[in-house]
């Protein structure tokens, strides 16, 4: 990592966003990582930063950009296999929770949880139900494995875990009746809890996934999160992939392929909804019933993100026309300030716009102009700290949350190799 950093400075020419850069890429390792052993094996316990729990899908994204490193560094190995490992275990004790303890026994010491009417098992730090922490589990399990090739974390656990994955996810299409998972809380917040005794909004039964909230922790209007499935899509036949090739476990790689067909099949009938200019976009949320939502949040999975989750090509047409109505005033959370234009979302109110979404516009465009001023933004943006932050006001980036958020810091340091590599001369010339 350091001699990446290093080769970093000669490749950006503005000092400022290598300064970025040199901050936010080790942040991770450097302040959210507890290494340690678990049933005799390693264990990684990966806080979010300012919240000392280990989320799903945080946890995943945050170290996913080390993974280049990861076949000449047996320390970053280790740190991998120990995180897939309590990823495994925090699957085991409950694949519906999206956050988790680092004591297993223990019971969630969040204040907000403690009162939240679900099943709450020790370990356990909150049960939001969102399809995607378990997708960004199969990623960096299947990214790793591709990366160096070790089959180690993957052992008899981690498949017990895989199979309760796919059967969750099953559950959730909820075929057969609402399923076991019902959440509420007492909250002035609408979107902390569920409607409908805790089942959240009345759905068509036609083969897609309920997500009861998004990934960013704010509930569902209508249960069917399409980015989500999306990636759900793509996890499942990573699943596949990794089960028939690591295992030949035949039968789950056959389930997986089955489950992400049914799933393809129904977002080609109800994912899409009229753009009102006579053609198709992605919707955000949908119901089965015909209803649809647009909008987009800055977290990820985002309709803005599809291609750099794999759920397509960022050239496609759908997709192409999807992105043209998120980066603009058809949807409610985009935001033009003063500081920057971008997408945020409901979690921290309107006008703040999120640096994540920032980044993602940039690792989704190969339009050099479109890239350059989305880092002029992030190098205008962070408030003097040399961090990225949760979000940061649209006409004041002095306003802004979370100062200790690893995930964006991970995913901005992302970006720069992503661009080191694909646009070198972009980050040979100063940004003014």
């Amino acid at each position: 990592m350091e001699a990446v950093i290093r080769d970093a400075r000669a490749a950006i020419a503005d000092p400022e966003l290598y300064w970025l850069f040199q901050n936010c890429y080790p942040n991770t390792l450097d302040t959210t990582v507890s290494l340690g052993s678990l049933d005799g094996g390693p264990d990684a316990f990966v806080i979010t930063g300012d919240i000392p729990c280990l989320w799903l899908r945080d946890s995943s994204a945050q170290v996913w950009p080390y993974l280049p490193l990861a076949r000449r560094d047996a320390a970053l190995r280790h740190l991998y296999q120990g995180l897939i490992r309590r990823q495994t275990r925090c699957i085991l004790i409950d694949p519906y929770a999206n956050a988790f303890s680092r004591d297993t026994d223990a019971a969630t010491p969040l204040s907000w949880a403690k009162e939240d009417m679900t099943e709450m098992k020790p370990g356990v730090a909150e049960r939001k139900w969102e399809v995607d922490s378990l997708c960004h589990v199969i990623r960096l399990s299947h990214g790793y494995w591709r990366a160096t090739g070790d089959t180690v974390p993957f052992d008899a656990a981690w498949r017990q875990a895989m199979a309760q994955v796919v059967r969750t996810f099953r559950e959730q299409q909820r075929l057969d009746g609402p399923g076991p998972y019902r959440f509420q809380r007492a909250s002035e917040t609408p979107s902390d809890t569920l409607p409908l005794d805790g089942y959240g909004a009345p759905t068509a039964k036609v083969g897609l996934i309920h997500s009861m909230f998004r990934p960013s922790d704010d509930a569902c209007v209508l249960p069917f999160l399409i980015p989500a499935n999306l990636f759900a899509v793509v996890s499942l036949r990573q699943l596949a992939d990794m089960t028939q090739a690591i295992h030949g476990d035949a039968d789950l790689a056959t389930d997986c392929g089955a489950l992400a067909d049914t799933v393809v099949a129904a977002l080609a009938r109800h994912g899409r909804m009229a753009d009102g200019e006579g053609q198709e976009v992605w919707a955000y949320e949908v119901d089965g019933f015909g209803n649809a939502l647009f909008l987009d949040d800055a977290n990820v999975p985002s309709l803005l993100s599809l291609p750099y989750l794999g759920c397509c090509d960022a050239r496609d047409p759908l997709y192409r026309r999807t992105r043209q109505r998120v980066l603009s005033g058809r949807n409610p959370y985009f935001f033009r300030g003063r500081a920057a234009e971008g997408v945020g979302g409901p979690h921290v109110g309107l006008g703040m716009i999120w640096p994540m979404s920032l980044i993602v516009r940039a690792l989704t465009s190969d339009d050099d102009a479109e890239i350059r001023q989305c880092l002029v933004w992030l190098k205008g943006t962070h408030a003097g700290t040399g961090f990225m932050h949760e979000a940061f006001g649209q006409d004041d980036p002095g306003h802004f949350t979370r100062p200790w958020f690893a995930w964006a810091n991970s995913l901005f340091g992302e970006l720069i190799l992503d661009l080191m590599a694909r646009k070198p001369a972009l980050l040979r010339q100063p940004l003014t």
